[in-house]
């Protein structure tokens, strides 16, 4: 009897300990971990969040990009971090959906490893070729793959990124097997694109505009069913008679498993202040985001959301063959 009553007791003492502690959260700066090269799409909306989010939480949110497998890599880091409200990190459709079918042994489990905080916009992908690929829309490149599928290749971010994933989807559609050539990042497999190293990609299109503005890389569809405001020129696959072309990224917040109820919550309301704040809704609006509307801000949301994502994309990596290590 007096052993249960001194563990009631010691209970009874962490929950006002936590509560205490998350009702006086923040006290310290709060780390989140981009898991992509700095520059990239994820990071620039990423670092777009982490000011305005500082902001309403009264301390300062400090970037931290960490590369490597996809994502995987700095979500891994985040799984495993202290789960006492000081880490969060920027998930995408590649760190939390896709990445779970396509890699044989996943660094984590994304449904069960993470609080899930907040789903913050969905961004289109855009397929676009080297400027000198003998194509001008869909149908002629696609032909044109067919014809000469053993000598071509893509880029993308690395194995398991939402740009990987995205090719992966145009070359199961168009019935090849081009060779995939991973990078460390955006940034040097668009040099190489620009450079004509590699033949195409399929790119957010917060990274992919300003480069086909620029005249530097071709443009040939959007990977979704409607166009993008930011390129409203550019036709989608549909739109040009192809099916099954459908791709896209999105980007959520999620902290370690285990993290108090009410940090996360608090978090929950700091990351919707920050989409609600007009110069935050109009940054994301430029890079081609598409903020998502207050019915799908919440952590339950976001849960279900992960659920049926990986699900979603399992079918397509299966019957694609793609998987990695």
């Amino acid at each position: 009897m007096t052993r249960n009553i001194i563990a009631a007791a010691f209970a009874a003492l962490t929950a006002l300990t936590v509560s205490a502690g998350a009702q006086d959260y923040p006290t310290r700066p709060i780390t989140m971990i981009i898991p992509f090269a700095a520059g990239g799409p994820t990071d620039v909306l990423g670092r777009v969040m982490a000011q305005r989010m500082g902001e309403i939480l009264g301390q300062t949110v400090v970037v931290e990009n960490v590369g490597g497998a996809g994502g995987m890599t700095g979500s891994k880091r985040a799984a495993d971090a202290r789960p006492d409200g000081y880490t969060m990190l920027i998930g995408t459709v590649g760190t939390h959906a896709q990445g779970q079918t396509l890699y044989k042994k996943p660094l984590y489990n994304a449904l069960t490893d993470f609080e899930h905080v907040a789903l913050i916009a969905e961004v289109p992908i855009a397929l676009i070729a080297r400027p000198d690929f003998p194509a001008k829309d869909l149908p002629e490149f696609i032909a044109y793959s067919k014809a000469n599928k053993d000598k071509m290749t893509y880029g993308s971010a690395g194995a398991g990124s939402a740009t990987h994933l995205g090719c992966v989807v145009a070359d199961s559609a168009m019935g090849t097997k081009i060779v995939h050539v991973p990078y460390k990042g955006t940034g040097p497999a668009m040099q190489d694109l620009i450079g004509g190293r590699i033949d195409f990609l399929c790119e957010i299109i917060s990274t992919a505009k300003p480069q086909i503005e620029g005249g530097k890389v071709k443009a040939i569809a959007l990977m979704t069913k409607q166009r993008s405001a930011v390129l409203p020129d550019l036709k989608t696959a549909e739109e040009q008679g192809v099916k099954g072309f459908e791709a896209y990224t999105w980007n959520a917040i999620f902290m370690p498993k285990g993290t108090p109820a009410d940090i996360v919550k608090k978090v929950q309301a700091a990351a919707v202040g920050a989409m609600d704040t007009p110069a935050v809704k109009e940054r994301l609006t430029g890079l081609g985001a598409t903020i998502v509307p207050p019915e799908q801000r919440s952590s339950e949301y976001l849960a279900k959301f992960v659920k049926d994502e990986i699900a979603k994309w399992a079918e397509p990596i299966k019957a694609s063959g793609v998987s990695a290590d």
